[in-house]
């Protein structure tokens, strides 16, 4: 029996390989093979400018998710989100998935997801300050 926890802050704590590696197994016995695979959208071109922008992403049973979507100050405006998002989804419907999901709790970054077809599914309030954090999905094929 165990009758202590110990806390660690320390990233390559062993136990985080253990648990991630059990949860996988657990998961793939109860759900089948996650097929978790990277997904990275970047621009290309530029001409000769360091890169600035890019979206970070994996898919995973059928779902894109979209971890990080960032664009430099002086690309914004320009519809260079739009245009990795897009490809980025592109991609994820060769890889057979259907669906597209994300977070985000910059209130301009919700407001574009929400343009590009993406919908509020849950709510984390005062996440950051005031900001709530949304969790938003997009139906990429009917």
């Amino acid at each position: 029996m165990y009758d202590q926890i110990f806390i660690s802050s320390q990233a390559e704590d062993p136990v985080s390989t253990l648990v991630v590696e059990g949860l996988a197994q657990f998961n793939h016995a109860e759900v089948g093979d996650a097929g978790k695979t990277a997904l990275i959208a970047k621009p290309v071109g530029g001409d000769g400018q360091p890169l600035a922008a890019g979206l970070v992403g994996y898919t995973v049973w059928g779902w894109l998710f979209v971890e990080k979507l960032w664009v430099g100050e002086p690309l914004r405006g320009r519809g260079l989100a739009a245009k990795l998002l897009a490809a980025a989804e592109g991609e994820a419907v060769s890889r057979g998935c259907n669906r597209a999901w994300l977070d985000t709790f910059n209130p301009n970054a919700k407001r574009l997801y929400e343009r590009l077809g993406y919908e509020v599914f849950g709510e984390l309030p005062e996440f950051v300050g005031s900001n709530t954090r949304f969790f938003m999905k997009k139906q990429l094929v009917t």
